[in-house]
């Protein structure tokens, strides 16, 4: 499929906060848990907006786990991923990731992405940074969520764009965050 095709299927939803998320959050962290055991899962968050407290948001739940730098390890987590029904999404090639709950049919009840790397990966333990710091400043959350419906509106069927537009708003409460928390 191109990204047209992948547009229409899997469009732009924003949804109103769920409490839910949370619980499937911990059902998804135990299977990984489960799978890896703790010498790879070395640490399992939830991030994204359905980890901030009535934040609406896409109705996909972000995990991002920690594994080693060992040479070999992606190998076996895309093997043990794959053998688990996880799609490797092979395009992302600055760290492993993989989703769940995609069907040829549209978004399944449940869907999750699942983004894995090292400690040294900065870039996807900022994401920490960002949560938290949307869980502390409900108004920054809502000046998010505003910005995201407003992007899900005109980038319905382009995930990319969408993605794109959010990034000035998240690099700039990143920097604010580390600065406060670091």
């Amino acid at each position: 499929m191109n990204k047209e095709e992948l547009g229409k299927l899997y469009p732009i939803t924003i949804v109103q906060y769920d409490e839910k998320w949370t619980s499937m959050f911990q059902k998804e962290k135990q299977i990984i848990s489960n799978i890896f055991g703790s010498e790879i899962a070395l640490r399992v968050e939830h991030i994204g907006s359905t980890a901030v407290p009535n934040l609406s948001a896409k109705p996909t739940i972000d995990v991002l786990v920690e594994i080693p730098g060992e040479d070999g390890i992606r190998d076996l987590i895309i093997s043990k991923m794959s053998t688990n029904n996880y799609i490797h999404m092979k395009e992302q090639r600055n760290h492993l990731m993989f989703v769940k709950g995609y069907s040829p049919t549209g978004l399944e009840k449940e869907s999750f992405h699942i983004h894995m790397g090292t400690k040294k990966q900065d870039f996807l333990w900022d994401r920490l940074y960002f949560r938290d710091y949307l869980r502390m400043n409900p108004s920054v959350a809502n000046e998010y969520q505003q910005l995201k419906v407003k992007l899900a509106e005109t980038y319905k069927h382009d995930r990319e764009a969408y993605t794109e537009n959010k990034t000035e708003f998240i690099s700039k409460m990143t920097k604010l965050a580390k600065e406060r928390f670091t």
